[in-house]
């Protein structure tokens, strides 16, 4: 798992992989990005990286595994997570903009307060997955298997779950907008505190 080292310019961030400031007080954020990405790029797996807080435009991290990563508060725009691996890696509070998580393998992996426009894990593997808190819109589940993973308290809108798997799933206190279910297994999906504290 990560190590958090704190910002040397003492604002409480963590400091980046490799460096040891935060990405807020980098002096060129452009090439520290750079550095991470060619980081990530140039091997197959990933392990305890900090990118708290950076911004990712256009990147295709795609058939690579991540484990023990913090994402915290990052940016992803048009990125390709694509058949990624990713364990025990934390998303919180971070931005996706036009995703593609497609046949993806994530599990024991947070992305509580995260917010998704646009984006897709078709066909994925999302087992004990945070979404607590989440803002999700525009957004496919199709044919994937969200056991036990929880959407407790987020704002779902214009969003398809269509043929998963949601066998102990926690939509408890979730905001719906034109959601789609279609022939999923939501007999067996925690919609109600009632249920949840059977």
């Amino acid at each position: 798992m990560f190590t958090i080292s704190p910002c040397a310019a003492g604002c409480g961030r963590p400091a980046i992989t490799g460096s040891n400031i935060c990405f807020i007080h980098q002096a060129n954020p452009g090439q520290e990005t750079r550095r991470i990405v060619e980081l990530i790029t140039r091997q197959d797996t990933t392990k305890d990286l900090c990118a708290a807080g950076m911004h990712f435009e256009n990147i295709d991290f795609s058939r690579r595994h991540f484990y023990g990563c913090n994402f915290r508060d990052a940016y992803f725009s048009k990125c390709v997570f694509s058949e990624v691996v990713l364990r025990m890696c934390f998303f919180d509070f971070a931005d996706f903009d036009h995703c593609d998580f497609s046949k993806s393998d994530i599990q024991f992996l947070s992305f509580a307060g995260g917010q998704f426009r646009e984006c897709t894990f078709e066909g994925s593997e999302l087992l004990h997955v945070n979404f607590v808190g989440a803002s999700i819109s525009e957004t496919s589940f199709n044919n994937s298997d969200l056991y036990n993973s929880r959407f407790i308290n987020a704002d779902l809108e214009h969003s398809q779950f269509a043929n998963c798997n949601l066998k102990r799933t926690y939509f408890v206190c979730a905001r719906q907008r034109e959601i789609t279910f279609k022939s999923s297994n939501t007999a067996e999906a925690v919609f109600e505190l009632e249920e949840w504290e059977r």
